[in-house]
């Protein structure tokens, strides 16, 4: 078990790899028993908390969004203490009013993804989590009202398509998203959500358009430069609204996130494998510790 600890996570996507302005920093590689984390975590105070931030894809953009250790990154964040987790996502946007630049702040998921890893559970435990409002709220509101403080343009509440990737829509998929009335469309936050709420940590996005999809005659092919450059502009963006979401969020976890194993637990806990139990520690410690008879 790692003896840092930690408040808050931050998860920075596509052109956030770093964030400027960490007092005490320092690196720390972790291992898990799902392997090894996307990069070293980023620790340090940040705006009067403790912060650790792991760059999504790794430092350099190397990893490609079906290959994420999902299970590894946020067994991590669990193991260094984390409670809340800032998400910072590239997106595609799927609405007229969503323009490139704009920040939208999802409140549900629609799963578009083949064969990933979105559970830590198996190995002789069955666990079935509750996800019908897959974002913390309270979470989500802190991040809207930090964007109105900074002044970034923010839609709080809408619908994100997770795909599998790594290519692009097709136009045929990209209408069919569209009369579903999707909003936004992304490679990677549906397995971070669904495995943050199995762990019992508050998840949000910060999804940072930076494109029209496909859909729009305008823009009838994504552009890889049109991409990475507003990234940079976006990245900026995220900075500010991140140390403003930190300066909002409240002492004490009154959501249900922080409760969401309390009733999900399905298999007597006697006949779990003890190495199953050791294995998941940070995440069913309090309602199953290893060793208890």
């Amino acid at each position: 078990m790692n003896t840092e600890r930690t408040e808050v996570g931050i998860i920075g996507g596509s052109g956030l790899y770093e964030i400027e302005g960490f007092t005490e920093r320092r690196e720390l590689k972790v291992e898990t028993p799902f392997g090894s984390p996307s990069d070293a975590f980023i620790l340090g105070t940040l705006e009067g908390r403790e912060v650790a931030f792991l760059a999504r894809h790794g430092r350099g953009h190397r990893i490609l969004p079906h290959e994420l250790p999902f299970q590894a990154n946020l067994w991590a964040m669990k193991s260094l203490g984390v409670e809340r987790i800032l998400s910072v996502s590239a997106v595609g946007s799927l609405k007229e009013q969503y323009a490139p630049l704009e920040i939208v702040i999802p409140d549900q998921f629609v799963d578009r993804t083949l064969a990933r890893k979105s559970t830590f559970f198996g190995h002789g435990l069955v666990a079935h989590v509750g996800f019908a409002h897959p974002f913390c709220g309270p979470l989500s509101t802190a991040a809207a009202e930090a964007c109105t403080e900074v002044g970034a343009k923010h839609h709080k509440g809408g619908a994100y398509v997770c795909i599998e990737g790594p290519h692009f829509s097709t136009l045929a998929e990209s209408q069919l998203f569209r009369s579903w009335g999707m909003d936004v469309i992304g490679m990677t936050n549906l397995q971070e959500a669904k495995l943050a709420r199995e762990a019992e940590i508050c998840y949000v996005t910060l999804a940072m358009v930076t494109d029209y999809d496909c859909w729009h005659p305008e823009h009838d092919a994504v552009s890889v430069d049109q991409i990475i450059d507003n990234l940079g502009k976006n990245a900026l963006t995220a900075k500010s609204v991140l140390r403003a979401t930190l300066r909002r969020l409240p002492k004490t976890r009154e959501c249900e996130c922080a409760r969401a194993l309390r009733h999900a637990l399905f298999t007597a806990p006697e006949l779990v494998p003890e190495e199953t139990k050791r294995m998941l520690q940070p995440i069913i410690g309090r309602y199953m510790p290893a060793g208890a008879p």
